[in-house]
């Protein structure tokens, strides 16, 4: 009996002895596991939270609020309107959404197209849909709850006088940044620091919480402007009005404050839209007033016989004879309209003598008419801080390039931003004291450098009062109920290593009033088409409608009364 059940014993045994290493497996796989939830309650608790707040808890960034452009009087140029960037994870979105016909539609895209975009680019975790749109626009989008699909907040700019300003204020990117003129020049300045905060989201990149600000945005600091809107306005429209009527490639106008040095208005043409870019063109982005060089011609004439006074050789009674109507200057020949004769330094100002220029040029030291053309700014940065500037061409000249002396001291060998030139003419209306010019208003008066002596200035002025008189060359200039004063300038354009023959530049640098005066204005007119291409026929009357609205924006009162008709009494 014992060996039949020998077989039975030992089957019972085996299976016994499975059971309990099952039973043991299990309790192994059990310890085990307890072991390790224990291990990450305890030791591993701290690395696990950071685990999965990196996949919950994100740091976003707090857009900042770029600073405002204003002019002088708070007028804004340039704000900061808020607008959103609707961006999607192509790995996260889901392309099965039913919202996603409406996404489409909201984004000014046909369904295939959106989906091709985000199927084009399966491995990208980023893609940026549409940039800048309107803040209810971008709460349409939230709604659809498209999974991958988010809206950004953040800001564009916008430019409330549009051309009129452009050249002067710039523009930025799609990104905020400084891309022209002075929000280029101030972009650190304007653009501020971008707050940061912690937010919770999903599995699918949707914020569910903001937890907590990391750092508040730090706004830009806003910026103030020398301009004053009005004239601004009032300048781009006459400068506008002229270079179409005259069929002119280009233009630029410039008004200084005669006391301050502070840009008061400049224009140019052609201008654009910064609003709406889409067919700029390079040749319309230039701020010409800063960044296109010129010869400044008879514009000149007035601070050679500045120079010839300063000097001492001369005073305003000294005669100078230009007869026969030309002069001999190496192999040169420099002449005038016609043989003026005998003239006072008035008299070379008032009938713009190239003969006269030369000889008081030529019988001082060599060097001093370009001493001051150097102090009055020729052939210097400005000190404006505008991106592109140009300093211009001041040549040193020996004593023995006498030709090359002759014909600076009418304007021609040197080269000269319309900028540069109004700045050359304040000392004459601040008696003498250079202020540089500014784009930024000033607080108080700068002190300014002496540059002529006492008395130089106002003497000059008056012989630029004659310019405008019959007798002179531009009486376009002139403005009614005001003493004003001037210099016509008609330049051949350098072409080829010489000079063209049927292309001028047109040019007019003046003060207004004279009796106290508040400001500097120049226009520059680049080639004129028609019959009309003079300085006193094209860019005098631009000065004169300039200076006639300035002063009266500016309440300047006027100190050119008309005479009153004289009258008889009958006697009784």
């Amino acid at each position: 009996m014992s060996k039949s059940e020998d077989p039975i014993i030992q089957t019972h045994a085996a299976r016994s002895w499975r059971i309990w290493l099952v039973v043991f497996l299990l309790a192994l796989i059990v310890a085990g596991i307890t072991s390790k939830l224990l291990s990450l309650y305890g030791d591993d608790q701290a690395f696990l939270r950071s685990q999965g707040d990196a996949r919950t808890l994100r740091t976003m960034l707090i857009p900042a609020h770029r600073g405002l452009i204003t002019d002088r009087n708070g007028e804004p140029l340039a704000v900061s309107a808020p607008v959103a960037t609707i961006w999607a994870d192509p790995l996260r979105t889901d392309l099965q959404h039913g919202g996603l016909t409406r996404l489409a539609q909201l984004l000014d895209m046909k369904p295939h197209e959106l989906k091709s975009v985000l199927t084009a680019n399966p491995e990208r975790r980023f893609l940026y849909l549409k940039r800048q749109v309107t803040p209810e626009l971008a709460e349409a989008v939230e709604a659809l709850g498209v999974p991958g699909v988010h809206a950004d907040r953040e800001y564009k700019r916008y430019y409330p006088v549009g051309e009129v300003a452009t050249h002067l204020v710039g523009f930025t990117n799609v990104d905020g940044e400084g891309q022209e003129g002075l929000e280029l020049a101030y972009n650190h300045s304007l653009r501020g620091e971008p707050g940061r905060k912690l937010v919770l989201k999903d599995r699918v990149g949707r914020t569910i919480k903001h937890i907590r600000s990391l750092q508040d945005a730090d706004a830009g600091n806003d910026l103030q402007l020398s301009i004053d809107l009005r004239l601004q306005y009032m300048a781009y429209r006459e400068l506008k009005a002229a270079v179409e009527s005259h069929r002119a490639d280009s233009g630029s106008a410039v008004v200084l404050d005669a006391q301050t040095g502070e840009v008061l208005a400049l224009v140019n043409q052609p201008s654009y839209n910064p609003n709406d870019r889409s067919g700029l063109s390079t040749d319309a982005l230039r701020n010409r007033a800063l960044t296109d060089l010129f010869e400044p011609g008879s514009t000149i004439k007035p601070l050679t016989v500045a120079a010839a006074m300063m000097s001492g050789q001369y005073t305003r009674e000294s005669v100078i004879d230009t007869s026969p109507g030309y002069i001999r200057v190496g192999g040169a020949s420099i002449k005038d309209h016609r043989n003026y004769g005998k003239l006072d330094l008035t008299g070379i100002i008032t009938k713009s003598s190239n003969v006269g220029v030369t000889r008081l040029a030529l019988e001082m030291p060599h060097d001093t008419v370009r001493n001051l053309l150097h102090n009055v700014g020729l052939g210097r940065d400005t000190g404006t801080g505008f991106p592109g500037e140009r300093t211009g061409v001041l040549p040193f000249l020996a004593e023995r390039q006498r030709v090359e002396r002759a014909t600076m001291s009418y304007g021609y060998g040197l080269s000269t931003t319309l900028l540069q030139l109004a700045q050359a003419y304040v000392p004459l209306a601040a008696d003498g004291i250079m202020r540089p010019a500014t784009l930024l208003k000033q607080t108080q008066t700068p002190a300014g450098t002496r540059v002529l002596p006492p008395g130089v200035g106002p003497q000059v002025l008056d012989m630029l009062e004659t310019v405008i008189s019959a007798k002179g060359t531009g009486r376009r200039a002139a403005v009614e109920g005001y003493r004003v004063g001037g210099k016509t300038g008609t330049v051949h354009k350098a072409s080829g290593g010489g000079y063209a023959e049927d292309k001028y530049v047109s040019v007019f640098a003046g003060v207004a009033p004279l009796t106290n005066p508040r400001l500097v204005i120049a226009v520059m007119v680049d080639n004129p088409k028609g019959q009309e291409y003079y300085g006193g026929l094209v860019a005098a009357p631009i000065f004169s409608r300039i200076a006639a609205g300035s002063l009266r924006l500016l309440n300047v009162p006027p100190d050119k009364w008309p005479e009153p008709p004289s009258t008889q009494v009958a006697m009784q």
